[in-house]
């Protein structure tokens, strides 16, 4: 297995800890009052866009080439470490 596919497993594995927790969240956004509805919303919609920016970035590094994947790795740790600290703050916050 080269390094690309072990980090693209890592990423994988990652994202879907945290798809599993903002699934939680959501859950959770459904049983709530309606005002705490809005602050859940407001947490899971700031957490879906970063989603899709992480999602982004990791197809990049799907499609780059095995010389050229380490340039991209960097877009994409970034966008992760953004999507890890929303979904904790919401966590702990809405925990």
């Amino acid at each position: 297995m080269s390094k690309k596919e072990a980090y693209q497993q890592k990423v994988e594995a990652q994202l879907d800890e945290l798809n599993a927790e903002i699934d939680k969240l959501k859950a959770k956004a459904k049983k709530s009052s309606a005002d705490a509805k809005i602050e859940y919303q407001d947490q899971i919609d700031d957490m879906q866009a970063k989603q899709k920016a992480v999602r982004k970035k990791f197809d990049e590094v799907k499609s780059a080439s095995e010389g050229a994947w380490e340039d991209v790795k960097s877009g994409l740790d970034s966008a992760y470490n953004n999507l890890e600290d929303a979904v904790k703050r919401a966590s702990s916050r809405f925990g």
